[in-house]
């Protein structure tokens, strides 16, 4: 597994990043399609959670194999790779968070999914014509970019941050992360986009169960949304 994996940038489409999906990835290509998301030119970078709470958790692996489909690791790909290796997970909290579809499977396919689940990075790097964009699932655990690689490696803490921390958000933590344009991540759910210092919180509940939410795509060039939010309320905080 990379810890960081980096994408050149896109001199022929575009890219975009989208939140958490858990599992609804119909409802995921209904909205590429509303942009007129174009597979051969345009890519698509997920800021992880793509299974559990869904219906459609089963198609990760065809979603997997899309050469334009480049998703990190968030914290339910997390679980379910510890479900794999056997280690100890609480199975009552997982079956409430999604999980009995993982669960159900037998010996063999929970180790195909877990090992597609563990070869996905913990962060992306995409350089864009306006410079370096970042995506982690839930936070950025250092204060400079350019430490990333090296927390990750070695501080256990600074991986789980990065997959399941929600204290930026929590307490609305403007103060953003250096050496990088700006920070992508999902893993709270909101109303609409929010971002605080450059750090934008993109998941806007796609995947909630009453269709209450939609999916944002964050267009990494421009960092533009596609729904567009009214300029009033554009990227307020949570």
């Amino acid at each position: 597994m990379q810890i960081i994996q980096y994408f050149e940038r896109n001199n022929w489409g575009r890219d975009f990043a989208v939140g958490d999906i858990h599992g609804h990835f119909t409802r995921l290509q209904k909205a590429l399609d509303d942009a007129g998301f174009d597979p051969l030119t345009d890519r698509l970078f997920s800021v992880g959670d793509l299974v559990d709470r869904g219906p459609e958790c089963q198609s990760v692996l065809e979603w997997l194999a899309k050469p334009w489909f480049h998703p990190v690791q968030g914290n339910h790909e997390d679980i379910a790779i510890r479900c794999a290796r056997g280690n100890p997970i609480d199975e009552g909290i997982y079956s409430r968070n999604g999980g009995d579809w993982f669960m159900a499977m037998d010996y063999r396919h929970r180790q195909e999914f877990g090992a597609a689940f563990e070869a996905l990075p913990t962060a992306i790097e995409v350089e864009t014509r306006q410079g370096l964009i970042g995506i982690v699932h839930a936070d950025c655990p250092v204060a400079d970019w350019s430490d990333l690689e090296t927390e990750l490696l070695l501080n256990r803490v600074a991986r789980d941050r990065a997959m399941w921390s929600r204290g930026r958000i929590e307490s609305e933590d403007r103060t953003g992360v250096s050496g990088i344009r700006a920070v992508v991540v999902g893993h709270t759910p909101l109303r609409r986009p929010a971002v605080l210092g450059n750090v934008w919180h993109i998941d806007t509940g796609g995947w909630l169960p009453d269709g209450s939410g939609h999916f944002t795509l964050l267009n990494l060039d421009s960092l533009e949304a596609i729904p567009p939010v009214a300029p009033k309320l554009q990227w307020e905080s949570a």
